[in-house]
């Protein structure tokens, strides 16, 4: 929804007309909080948004972007936006793309949540990883650019960028799989037997860690923005899975890509000719990150492909439990709540993969 009300409107009619956004609270704050902001002119809430609603503001110069917590009862640790925050802040200055961060709100007086507000980067965003607007060579030029912002992440130390306790110490599937079966025990609705074997395999068979570096935690193409007109990734969002931890969990993220089959996500390029359409194989892009990162190879990846699937059935858990609450972000969510026993399905074949 576009917010489409004047500065002179009533309170109600703004509050109205902006959704769940407060307008009367919102406007002194960013005011008084980021840098030059004028008067509110405008919100649209994004589609999709899960997990964290976001939305365009505008005021009479420009256009940014508010990221807050969802609405009702959340899990706890989750929907951290503080950490969001703190995160885009550290890498903005690297040089790495995220949006320029300007303001944190930790005070739920305002619009009865934490959130913060940064940058709106203007460019392309790709829905469909199969790029159909696209020719051959853009195409593997869009895929080099993703694989290459990855490596360039897992190559940034914690420590240089104020980073280091932005994770827990200790190994990092360990804390992952507990994480996510405590989150999935909290909004369980139903028992589903492959998340329940899921559960008990996966902690006797963690693989052991090498590395530690930053992960972003959802890393696919519908999660950047690229430049205008080429392929260069101008900000990468969505950091609400993010910490420290293994990079080979960030990789093989975005590695099931191309061992999924078309039809559960966009981003999924399974059963494609990826040659006809110039878009690299993954022996390709796991030789281009490991060349750009100085690895001399990854392991077999079924098993973090069934531990992503654990985690992404978490999540999609947390937003059926949010459905049935009345609390869901957006339009979409009973389809992705559909998604969790198929998805379940698909992990414990990897875990079968792996040797379960």
């Amino acid at each position: 929804m576009t917010a489409a009300t004047t500065p002179d409107a009533s309170s109600a009619d703004m509050k109205e007309k902006t959704a769940d956004l407060d307008r009367t609270a919102l406007n002194p704050w960013l005011r008084a909080h980021v840098p030059d902001f004028g008067a509110l002119q405008s919100i649209e809430k994004f589609p999709g948004g899960q997990s964290n609603p976001t939305y365009r503001i505008d005021d009479q110069r420009r256009s940014y972007v508010l990221r807050r917590k969802p609405f009702g009862a959340i899990l706890p640790s989750a929907h951290a936006v503080e950490r969001e925050f703190r995160l885009i802040s550290a890498l903005h200055p690297t040089g790495f793309p995220v949006p320029q961060p300007f303001a944190l709100c930790e005070d739920p007086a305002v619009i009865d949540s934490a959130f913060y507000v940064m940058e709106l980067v203007r460019g392309e965003a790709f829905w469909d990883g199969a790029l159909p607007d696209s020719d051959p060579i853009p195409r593997r030029a869009i895929y080099d650019r993703m694989v290459d912002t990855l490596a360039d992440l897992h190559t940034i130390q914690p420590e240089r960028v104020g980073l280091a306790d932005y994770g827990a110490p200790g190994n990092y599937f360990d804390r992952q799989v507990r994480r996510w079966t405590k989150q999935y025990r909290a909004s369980q609705t139903e028992l589903v037997s492959e998340v329940e074997k899921l559960i008990e395999w996966l902690p006797q068979t963690l693989p052991q860690q090498e590395r530690v570096s930053i992960i972003h935690g959802d890393f696919r193409i519908d999660n950047l923005i690229f430049a205008p007109g080429e392929p260069r990734v101008a900000a990468v969002l969505d950091w609400e899975l993010s910490t420290l931890g293994d990079p080979l969990a960030d990789f093989a993220y975005l590695a099931m890509n191309w061992a999924m089959p078309r039809g559960e996500r966009a981003a999924q390029l399974g059963g494609l000719d990826l040659e006809a359409l110039g878009i690299p194989d993954l022996p390709a892009i796991t030789e281009r990150y490991c060349m750009r990162t100085g690895l001399a190879g990854v392991p077999d990846l079924n098993w973090y492909f069934a531990y992503n699937l654990f985690r992404l059935v978490g999540i999609l858990q947390g937003i059926k439990k949010r459905l049935m609450d009345g609390n869901a972000s957006s339009a979409d969510a009973g389809e992705k709540a559909a998604r969790i026993r198929p998805l379940a399905e698909q992990a414990w074949v990897f875990a079968q993969n792996a040797g379960a």
